[in-house]
């Protein structure tokens, strides 16, 4: 005898296949869901501004604890207006005797062997840990952790601190800086690098990987390639920055512009310091319009 399914109408139940021979499992439709579908978005608005508010709240309290521990306030600077005004007019006019002129322009040029001779080694040790870090490239996990622990500690030494061991292992001098900035550049870069490493589009990667290549060979024609153009921008930033850290490390007798600047400041030499100080400006303006061409003619967005 025949059922007539059509005098019982029910809610149709979907069903998902179990197999040729296997039972049909039903599946709960939008029906059985008394709740209207957006509600679960309408829950998480609250929710995300109460999370938001609570941390501007924290952020602002951390803000306030740290100007109050470190003494900050305007009264502080008006106070010290006075040393401040006897400083700045004791800088005009700038010192511009010739033998100073001819001392200044060796300083300067030193002060870029110094920045690249960093960049160089910083760059090459750099390029090394990172490959080594980045996770795609699939090093082994001992020697990845080895390499994040040496850029760890790499960066994590200000460079001032690295030109005192450096000056007291192989003595004052230009040397000394170079040693010094390039382990903090290798850290930095390092951990810049990897993450640009690990950013890129992981398509070409695992195609290379299906054809049987090594981890190195993936890393080097298929990683790498993809972040060139990042990783040269960085170089670039890294070398601007060299300059300016040999400007500080030039205080503790690492040699560069920075050495000539500690001495006319003991000495109080304001003229002689303020001619040092354009010499900086005017180097640091020169290095930036040479990164910023390399970097146009790379194809970035800048002017």
């Amino acid at each position: 005898m025949s059922t007539d399914t059509s005098s019982n109408p029910q809610t149709p139940t979907a069903t998902t296949p179990g197999g040729n021979c296997g039972p049909k499992i039903p599946v709960q439709g939008n029906g059985g869901d008394k709740r209207p579908p957006d509600t679960a978005v309408q829950m998480s608005g609250p929710k995300r501004s109460r999370t938001t508010w609570i941390v501007l709240v924290i952020a602002l309290a951390a803000v306030v604890w740290s100007l109050n521990g470190t003494g900050v306030s305007i009264a502080n600077i008006i106070a010290g207006w006075d040393g401040a005004r006897e400083i700045a007019s004791g800088l005009f006019p700038p010192e511009l005797d010739q033998e100073l002129l001819q001392s200044v322009g060796k300083a300067v040029l030193e002060t870029l062997q110094i920045s690249i001779a960093a960049l160089f080694f910083g760059t090459a040790g750099g390029l090394v840990l990172a490959v080594l870090m980045a996770g795609n490239v699939g090093a082994p996990r001992w020697l990845a952790a080895g390499a994040r622990l040496i850029a760890t500690i790499f960066r994590s030494v200000p460079e001032l601190l690295w030109a005192l061991v450096f000056v007291a292992v192989v003595g004052l001098g230009p040397a000394a800086g170079v040693y010094a900035i390039s382990l903090h550049a290798a850290g930095l870069l390092a951990k810049l690098v990897s993450e640009q490493l690990e950013a890129v589009d992981p398509a070409p990667v695992e195609a290379m990987r299906m054809t049987g290549a090594s981890k190195l060979t993936t890393g080097m024609l298929s990683i790498v390639p993809q972040a060139r153009n990042n990783i040269a921008s960085l170089v670039l930033y890294q070398w601007e920055c060299n300059i300016r850290s040999s400007a500080i490390i030039g205080f503790v007798g690492a040699g560069g512009i920075g050495q000539a600047l500690g001495i006319s400041m003991r000495l109080f030499r304001y003229q002689e310091l303020a001619t040092l100080m354009i010499a900086l400006f005017l180097l640091v303006l020169a290095v930036d319009q040479v990164s910023r061409f390399l970097r146009r003619s790379m194809g970035a967005a800048t002017r």
